[in-house]
């Protein structure tokens, strides 16, 4: 689960780490009343979407009084940013940060995620900070570095001190920095975060450490035990199929393609997408029925599914491990029933019981596309759009 800058920063300076002075608002006139309360030459407005790239797509100004404070958040409101990380369809701002400004000194990149390849906690820094860390990745590599963390209850001040030492801080900035990276650490143990992200993080000209900005991502698996953080939920930035994907229990992720997938396994869907590729097409969705697909769960995915209008064709790919091919057919047959789906639709079965379960797709009367193998599946959904 992702959250708002402003958001972050709440919980970064509950937890002890520097950040700005700020107010967030919903109306103009509700930004600049707690605007004035703000001790600064200065604001930066700052539009709250789920997304980055804000800068470059208007979503962040320097102004100089309460007056420019006023237009440019009138200008703001409502209107729909366009960054890499929206689509083209661009994010709608509906809420509108505004802090105290900073006198920069240098900016410095800084992120803790989980490193499920070593199962430790990894921090990413960087010198080069203000800017897109995968460009620094990829053009100076050598400005990054990497400090894996094993799972503690504190981190220690060594690996504090391995973190950032690329940043070549004075004495005072680096134990301000150490305090920072402690605080961090505990903040992502506590909360089941899997992403906090600090770009840019600053030295100020009075030598002062702040987090200019701020992402955080959640495990959305432990949200059941951190209702306060899902309490932080915004619905509105959230894609409304994979809203009502969630109720049902399913994994959904909209994309641009227009072949929808139904898939049991998060590996075998990826595979599933791979392969439609190579077939010439694009996934429309990302789509993980789990491991005990109800007729209820199948019905819940087909019309998901189908309420993308790009969508052409359905390949559904089960393989049955714990899960009964006989029992998900029986679900596809009765949801297929129900929803009317006028589309055609490719269904390809292996595992457990998987010939009752082609039997009963045989049997059903629906215009059913039963494949062998994966590879054939793909072949005939790609062929069947055409």
């Amino acid at each position: 689960m992702n959250i708002h800058e402003h958001q972050a920063k709440k919980i970064l300076k509950k937890y002890g780490a520097p950040v700005p002075e700020g107010v967030h608002g919903f109306s103009v006139a509700e930004i600049v009343d707690k605007a004035k309360n703000l001790n600064t030459k200065k604001f930066v407005l700052k539009a709250q979407i789920h997304a980055g790239g804000r800068g470059k797509a208007g979503g962040i100004k320097i102004l100089n009084n309460i007056d420019e404070l006023k237009v440019a958040s009138a200008e703001l409101l409502g209107k729909k940013l366009i960054t890499p990380q929206t689509g083209i369809d661009g994010k709608e701002v509906k809420r509108i940060y505004v802090e105290e400004s900073s006198e920069i000194s240098k900016e410095f990149y800084l992120s803790c995620i989980v490193d499920r390849a070593t199962s430790k906690i990894a921090f990413i820094s960087s010198d080069q900070g203000g800017m897109d860390i995968e460009e620094v990745a990829k053009n100076n590599p050598e400005k990054i570095i990497t400090t894996r963390i094993d799972f503690q209850t504190e981190i220690k001040n060594e690996d504090c001190e391995e973190v950032i030492k690329i940043f070549k801080l004075n004495s005072d900035a680096n134990n301000q920095a150490i305090k920072l990276i402690k605080s961090i650490y505990k903040l992502f143990i506590e909360n089941d975060a899997s992403l906090i992200e600090i770009n840019p993080l600053i030295l100020t000209k009075d030598n002062k450490i702040i987090c200019l900005d701020a992402k955080i991502n959640f495990d959305d698996n432990a949200l059941f035990r951190n209702q306060e953080i899902l309490s932080l939920r915004d619905l509105t930035e959230e894609e409304e199929k994979e809203i009502e994907a969630s109720k049902h229990d399913l994994s959904y992720i909209k994309l641009d393609g227009n072949i929808g997938c139904m898939v049991n396994g998060a590996g075998l869907a990826m595979a599933t997408m791979d392969i439609i590729k190579l077939y010439g097409e694009e996934p429309a969705n990302f789509l993980d029925v789990g491991g005990g697909a109800s007729k209820e769960k199948v019905s819940a995915a087909f019309k998901i599914i189908l309420s993308d209008r790009n969508v052409k064709g359905i390949l559904i790919n089960i393989f049955g491990g714990i899960m009964r091919c006989d029992i998900l057919a029986q679900g596809v047959v009765d949801a297929a029933n129900e929803i009317n789906i006028n589309v055609p639709l490719v269904v390809r079965l292996a595992g457990t019981k998987f010939e009752e379960g082609k039997k009963i797709l045989d049997n059903s009367g629906l215009k059913i596309i039963s494949a062998s193998d994966l590879s054939d599946a793909a072949k005939k959904i790609v062929e069947a759009i055409k």
